[in-house]
């Protein structure tokens, strides 16, 4: 491994351990940032300036949003993870309670048919967000603690699916399905991660796959989705319109694309242009090579959480591997089910690219989850157990 890349950390007599920021997680995260700052500009110009009158509407939201989740970042980034297994407790009924706010009428604010956000005063916030890093927070924290039960039997595994099951109900009834699918299938990997027998999850990959494929089927609009995407070009004009008008534009792109500002799909023709299709402008400005470096740069931060999550295992940091886990396989998860969607793999989704799509609830909350992220780094890489240290000192 490359010593730039290593976790870094230093001891001084009668002195705790100097912060030192793993520069991957950093890159990475700075790179989707800009990336996405631009992209946001480019996609929401003329939509914005229909809307609003301002051009730069959605952009200066979006660079709020940023700002403030560098701070939230900085914020989480000196919280001890011991206090997070200490709030356990709080971080569960937290999480329902939002679940159950945003269906009371008056409460939630509904948007095209579905009721996703709480309104606190000019702001629209979307509880799902949060909730999914709590309760995977959460999740993380009982595996831990009912390790030995987790690995002996099969009701320690199903327990906490349990509490992931009742949370996806009540985000099924907004109805999000998306968020619903992605909490399900990163809690049952957190699980897998801390030491629930292979049977048992592949007994519950096998129930869930079923269960996924029973929700698609039962609802009309779902069902209209699926056969949308398997076909769209069928009906151009109606179910099929927004990944029609997505795969032109990512053809369009080619190799190096049309050239930033020069995408016509963003003119009125991709719907949710500056959010759920904000990969595919990406496409069209900047073609296959623009396509690469995000990619790479979401594989960088993937791969770096994973890879977190083994040492910190090894190092008998079983809490510190659950959290960085949960986090690399939802970022890798939703990345991939957004890009896919927009590529046509996938059926239509109601999700975010994170970082990159126009949405400040998403974006404050995956900034403060990769301020935790940083700080599981911080902490394995001062405790001395694992061979991360090593590899951080010069040669």
């Amino acid at each position: 491994m490359m010593p730039g890349v290593a976790l870094q950390y230093s001891r001084s007599a009668g002195r705790q351990p100097r912060l030192v920021l793993d520069p991957v997680i950093v890159a990475a995260t700075f790179c989707l940032l800009l990336i996405g700052l631009v992209m946001v500009a480019s996609a929401s110009l003329n939509v914005a300036e229909r809307l609003t009158g301002d051009p730069f509407f959605h952009f200066e939201r979006q660079l709020l949003s940023a700002l403030v989740g560098c701070a939230f970042a900085g914020a989480m980034l000196l919280v001890p993870i011991s206090l997070w297994q200490r709030a356990a407790p709080v971080l569960l009924i937290g999480s329902f309670l939002l679940l159950v706010l945003v269906l009371i009428p008056g409460l939630g604010h509904e948007v095209n048919g579905s009721r996703r956000w709480i309104r606190l005063g000019p702001v629209n916030f979307q509880p799902s967000e949060i909730v999914r890093w709590l309760l995977l927070t959460y999740v993380a924290v009982y595996a831990v603690r009912h390790q030995m039960e987790l690995k002996s039997s099969a009701q320690g595994f199903f327990k906490p699916l349990a509490v992931l099951l009742v949370a996806s109900l009540l985000l099924l009834v907004e109805p999000d399905f998306g968020a619903a699918v992605v909490l399900c299938v990163t809690g049952t990997a957190v699980l897998f991660v801390a030491g629930a027998r292979l049977r048992d999850f592949l007994t519950v990959c096998a129930i869930g796959g079923a269960g996924i494929a029973a929700l698609a089927m039962s609802s009309g609009y779902r069902l209209q989705r699926l056969t949308a995407f398997l076909n769209p070009w069928a009906d151009p004009f109606n179910s099929g319109f927004q990944l029609t008008q997505s795969l032109i534009a990512i053809g369009r792109g080619e190799w190096f694309g049309v050239g930033l500002g020069s995408s016509i799909q963003k003119l009125f023709y991709l719907p949710e242009a500056h959010t759920d299709f904000v990969f595919a402008v990406l496409a069209e400005e900047f073609g296959l090579l623009g396509v690469v470096v995000v990619v790479v740069a979401f594989l960088a931060l993937v791969l770096r959480s994973l890879k977190l999550s083994r040492i910190a295992a090894d190092a008998g940091m079983p809490l510190h591997a659950c959290i960085a886990a949960a986090f690399g396989v939802w970022l890798g998860l939703q990345a991939f089910i957004n890009i896919g969607v927009n590529m046509g793999l996938l059926p239509t989704k109601g999700l975010t690219l994170p970082m990159m799509s126009y949405g400040r609830s998403s974006m404050l909350v995956t900034l403060a989850w990769i301020g935790m992220l940083l700080r599981v780094h911080h902490e394995v890489a001062a405790s001395g157990k694992s061979a991360i240290a090593t590899e951080a000192r010069p040669a």
